[in-house]
């Protein structure tokens, strides 16, 4: 029962928030834990496979599509809140604990800290297999073949992009509707990463998930993208390039909001992001964010990870004053 969603709680959204920050950062996400975007991605792959092939033409499949979607989504939000509130109704502690746990799940700051540093640790030990190895697990691109430069610019993107779409975009949806909304949103960037692709099965059918996912994260992207600026203000790194790349260029991107942080990092580090990317060994190119510069290399990832502990710490102390600032009890 987080303020924000019954009257009468404890604590706001934006204090259950910043004590999940916390325990993100302390624990992240324990493999022996139960995660729900797990349960989410079964619950995806069930429908998908009954939906899908009820419906040949465009109109259907979108329709199908969207009942995906209202079926995940409400499911998650209406499931999350009947959760929280029983907890709540045996204790307040059982209540807050829950809560916290749940957005914290939601979380992804320290294993998106994490996937950057296993990315760049065999990169400085000179292993470049295993640096490959560990950036195919956050990209969908073909990895085998890339050199150095290309691994170095995979992972910067992507863990530009996961700071909005892995920190900050859930924290704000937690801010503001606690742990039911924080699932909704994770249950729509679940649907996006499953469904929501132009290809020939799913240009239809994940229409109406991929359009959700560029709406939720549309305020946040731009959040982030401000974050970043300030990061890169207090790292002394190119700041105001960040703030011009990313006017210029962020809309370049095909994603209205993965492009924001993209060229804000491209603008802070002096490089170029985009370009040609492998999908199963089909080319395809990427519009260029930024200057012309040196090839990103090892050294502008590591900067990259400091500016997303920037970002997290921005987004811990902003949730924080906002929970200062509602003049509620905490416990």
């Amino acid at each position: 029962m987080s303020g924000a969603i019954f009257p009468g709680v404890a604590l706001p959204g934006a204090a259950l928030t910043a004590l999940a920050f916390l325990m993100d950062l302390a624990v992240g996400d324990p493999r022996s834990f139960p995660h729900p975007v797990v349960l989410m991605g079964k619950v995806i792959a069930f429908l998908d496979g009954r939906l899908w092939p009820r419906f040949r033409r465009g109109f259907g499949r979108r329709a199908a599509g969207a009942l995906l979607v209202l079926i995940l989504v409400g499911g998650s939000y209406a499931a999350t809140a009947a959760l929280v509130a029983l907890a709540f109704r045996l204790s307040n502690a059982a209540g807050v604990f829950l809560e916290v746990w749940i957005i914290g799940t939601v979380l992804a700051g320290r294993s998106l800290v994490e996937a950057g540093l296993a990315v760049l640790r065999p990169l400085r030990a000179g292993d470049l297999r295993a640096a490959r190895k560990a950036v195919g697990m956050i990209v969908g691109r073909d990895t085998d073949e890339m050199d150095q430069s290309e691994v170095c610019r995979a992972a910067v993107e992507s863990l530009a992009e996961n700071t909005s779409d892995g920190i900050v975009s859930p924290a704000f949806w937690a801010v503001i509707g606690g742990a039911p909304l924080a699932m909704a949103f994770k249950a729509v960037s679940t649907l996006d990463s499953m469904v929501g692709y132009k290809d020939e099965r799913y240009l239809d059918f994940g229409w109406a998930s991929a359009r959700l996912d560029d709406l939720a994260n549309f305020l946040p992207a731009r959040i982030t993208g401000g974050f970043l600026v300030a990061s890169a203000w207090l790292m002394g790194l190119k700041w105001r390039d960040a703030i011009r790349i990313g006017r210029r260029d962020a809309a370049r991107h095909p994603s209205p909001n993965a492009g924001v942080p993209e060229a804000v990092v491209a603008g802070a580090l002096g490089v170029t992001l985009g370009g040609v990317n492998r999908y199963s060994g089909k080319p395809s190119f990427r519009a260029y964010l930024g200057e012309p510069g040196s090839p990103v290399g090892p050294d502008h990832l590591r900067l990259t990870i400091r500016l997303v502990r920037a970002t997290i710490a921005f987004s811990f102390m902003v949730t924080t004053l906002l929970a200062l600032a509602a003049g509620r009890r905490w416990l």
